[in-house]
């Protein structure tokens, strides 16, 4: 039985006390594990699996190679996906777009990302990224959860589990997602943000970007809030009733999710009003960002949430999946989040909020060398590719101005440092004074935990 049960299970009004203590609970006992370098997670996930050939991996032999069909000795024999399966070549094509390097570091990024250019210095590139999953849902799967098929907790659940709650007002785990540019991408689940087996009120909430931020909210038309408090106050004291009576933990859920409620009748609106935000720091994230539900709108959301105590913030971005008319579909892509990114990570650092918080940037695997489909002079795409991709990671303890690993002259294999999705999450934990071997559930006799039986901290990239 674990210590959450054990309470909910005492009697009487030492159950009622114990029960009101838990739901106040800053997370498990025992964690932090050590000193965090962070307190929060922003994670900006770019759904779709964004080309590290067009951003951040410049592979300058391509031109040597280009229209050469992909040596088998470099392919080695790799798992195809259904759309390049039945392709009787594998023409190389070199990236469109040029590449400069920037900053002291001297890291070349694409002319796609010129305001992510621009703060390259406080960047840590992982080049080494790779996964086992060459398929979306699975992968993207793979990456919020630790596990490649679902039902699993999400890594901010986990986070939420383990820390809890640094504000009482907003919940601990916030969910956004803008659409691509052309409004559409591969779908993003619920279950991406769901607690799998843990509680449920560890699960993320998702910020919608049309009408009330969250669903029920707003108080129905005549019911003022004097009204809603007497009516929760006797709601939660059957709740309390039946709680000691069966100690079911879904029960503390329900009356710690109505409280949460409540007060977030007064905490979203103020959280969602931009008034006192100045001009200058709206022009910063770009023309969108006045614009509920755009990529710029969620990326200065996710500093005010981050403001005002939220521990973990999960953006969502559609439509990287470039099979086909890459050329004219990156420059989109890019033109809609390198501004808001660069934005994001600045205005972190002006509010002396960057080294307590560690933020993100990447998609759940990378694109081939190769074309999919008809390569023409000025068209091509690229299929899903798992072997290697690029991601960067920022604030919370990350070595600034820094690249880590290296792929080969075709951008298709691995060839120092490798980096594993279980190591990425472990090295996020780390940063927030979590031990990923010791953050576990038990669920139907084992113990689970995010990273489930791999995963190594990357302490090269640490500060």
């Amino acid at each position: 039985m674990t210590r959450r049960q054990l309470l909910q299970r005492i009697p009487g009004a030492l159950g009622t006390a114990a029960l009101s203590d838990l739901l106040k609970a800053e997370g498990l006992s025992g964690l932090p594990h050590h000193k965090p370098t962070a307190k929060r997670v922003i994670y900006l996930f770019q759904s779709g699996g964004p080309s590290q050939m067009e951003t951040f991996d410049y592979k300058p032999r391509l031109v040597e190679f280009q229209n050469q069909d992909l040596p088998e000795s470099v392919r080695q024999g790799q798992r195809l996906t259904t759309m390049s399966a039945s392709q009787s070549s594998f023409p190389i094509v070199p990236s469109k777009f040029s590449f400069a390097k920037h900053g002291q570091s001297g890291a070349l990024v694409s002319e796609l990302l010129p305001k992510t250019a621009g703060i390259a210095d406080k960047l840590t590139f992982v080049k080494s990224m790779f996964t086992e999953q060459i398929n979306h849902d699975p992968a993207v799967t793979y990456f919020q959860t630790g596990f490649q098929i679902a039902g699993r907790p999400s890594m901010g659940s986990w986070v939420s589990y383990g820390l809890g709650a640094e504000t009482k007002d907003l919940p601990a785990f916030v969910v956004m997602i803008s659409p691509g540019s052309n409004g559409t991408g591969q779908p993003l689940y619920d279950r991406l943000w769901g607690s799998g087996f843990l509680p449920t009120r560890y699960q993320g909430v998702k910020f919608r970007s049309v009408g009330d931020p969250v669903l029920y909210l707003t108080s129905p038309q005549g019911f003022p809030d004097e009204n809603r408090r007497t009516y929760l106050d006797t709601l939660n004291s059957m709740n309390r009733l039946k709680l000691e009576e069966t100690g079911d933990p879904e029960i503390s859920t329900r009356i710690a999710q109505y409280e949460m409620a409540f007060r977030m009748q007064t905490s979203v609106p103020e959280l969602t009003d931009l008034s006192k935000e100045s001009a200058t720091v709206l022009d910063s994230y770009g023309p969108d960002a006045r614009k509920p539900g755009t990529f710029a709108y969620n990326c200065l959301m996710a500093r005010r949430l981050a403001e005002r105590g939220v521990r973990f913030i999960q953006l969502y971005h559609r439509d990287w999946d470039h099979h086909g008319g890459l050329p004219a579909g990156m420059p989109k892509m890019c033109n809609q989040t390198d501004q808001a990114s660069a934005a994001l990570i600045q205005d972190l650092e002006q509010r002396g909020m960057l080294d307590d918080t560690l933020v993100i940037w990447g998609g759940e695997f990378g694109r081939t060398v190769y074309c999919q489909g008809r390569l023409t002079k000025d068209d091509y795409g690229r299929d899903h590719h798992p072997r290697c991709f690029t991601v960067w990671l920022a604030g919370g303890g990350m070595k600034p101005g820094m690249t880590w690993g290296a792929t080969d002259d075709y951008g298709y294999n691995i060839t120092e440092n490798p980096v594993h999705v279980h190591d990425l999450q472990a090295t996020i934990l780390h940063c927030l004074g979590i031990d990923h071997k010791r953050l576990t559930y038990q669920f139907q006799g084992r113990h689970f935990r995010l990273t489930d039986v791999g995963g190594n901290v990357v302490e090269e990239i640490l500060a």
